[in-house]
């Protein structure tokens, strides 16, 4: 195996349940520092990649390196040095938070104190509560707390603000955006596009187990054409090819919305065209993200 300088190596990597392939043959990988984002729906491969980039299950063709390792075949060594949250944590109900953590530390190498981390997350004061009787808010919590408590310099993160208040999530970002720049690496998976806007560095689409975009939240969001949405329905016909009619008011696509704005504008001003209503809207994540899933190119 050659040990790159990424982080995270995927190369060819598949896995199938019988006749059914929920990861199909994707690549990509994840440098030092970096917040790689795996969106897609339900069902789209990103659990299953995860479990594998975890060492939690073998792929069934491919290769995979994490931290300069096989993360199955050496599991031991490298799973101290990753934090890893579940889409469900799944703790014992019956001990309380603290003891959790306690628990939790004799996984780690080099566990962080406890309580530091619990305020961390904000549930240093449900340190003595028995983990059955927290919220399931704060259960996603803890199940955070006990991935960070390694120091680890990787971590991985399923769906990790499900269930969260608004507040309580927008602190979670916040956290995890200061732990990035002081150089933890992690690999994200959300269904809040505003998460994973906030967060990542790079995204990547996953679709029926195949990675359909993969780039910057810029590059993603060049792939749609922005809207120009105008009442009455008229646009010069230097635009029409370009135009949807829609009742009284058209809708142009364009992949340069300020110089056809300005074109549309002039062309307006110069034939006594008055719009009583005009909007331009930039493509957005979940305009790109909408397209895949409904299989729109």
């Amino acid at each position: 195996m050659i040990v790159s300088m990424n982080i995270i190596d995927v190369r060819g990597l598949s896995r199938t349940y019988k006749k059914f392939t929920a990861v199909d043959s994707i690549n990509f990988s994840v440098a030092p520092g970096e917040c790689y984002g795996l969106l897609g729906t339900n069902g789209a491969g990103k659990t299953s990649t995860l479990e594998v980039l975890e060492g939690l299950a073998a792929p069934s063709a491919g290769t995979v390196e994490v931290l300069g390792g096989d993360p199955r075949r050496d599991r031991v060594t490298l799973r101290p040095r990753m934090g890893i949250m579940l889409q469900r944590g799944g703790l014992p109900s019956g001990l309380t938070v603290r003891e959790t953590m306690k628990l939790w530390a004799g996984t780690c190498s080099n566990p962080q104190p406890a309580d530091a981390v619990l305020d961390q997350v904000d549930l240093l004061h449900k340190a003595d509560t028995k983990v059955g009787a927290l919220s399931g808010g704060e259960q996603r919590r803890l199940d955070l707390a006990c991935a960070l408590l390694g120091g680890s310099e990787l971590i991985f993160l399923d769906e990790p603000t499900t269930g969260l208040d608004p507040e309580s999530r927008r602190n979670v970002w916040r956290l995890l955006r200061e732990l990035k720049e002081s150089g933890v690496t992690m690999v994200l998976t959300t269904h809040y596009l505003e998460e994973a806007e906030y967060l990542c560095d790079r995204l990547c689409i996953l679709h029926r187990g195949r990675i359909e975009l993969e780039g910057t939240l810029a590059e993603l969001v060049e792939t749609r054409a922005s809207e120009i949405v105008l009442e009455p329905a008229l646009v010069p016909e230097t635009h029409a090819s370009q135009a949807i009619y829609e009742g009284d008011r058209v809708i142009v696509h364009t992949n340069n919305l300020v110089t056809d704005t300005h074109g549309i504008l002039a062309w307006a001003q110069d034939n006594g065209v008055t719009y009583t209503h005009f909007a331009a809207r930039p493509a957005t994540l979940e305009d790109v993200f909408l397209s895949i899933a409904e299989g729109v190119k």
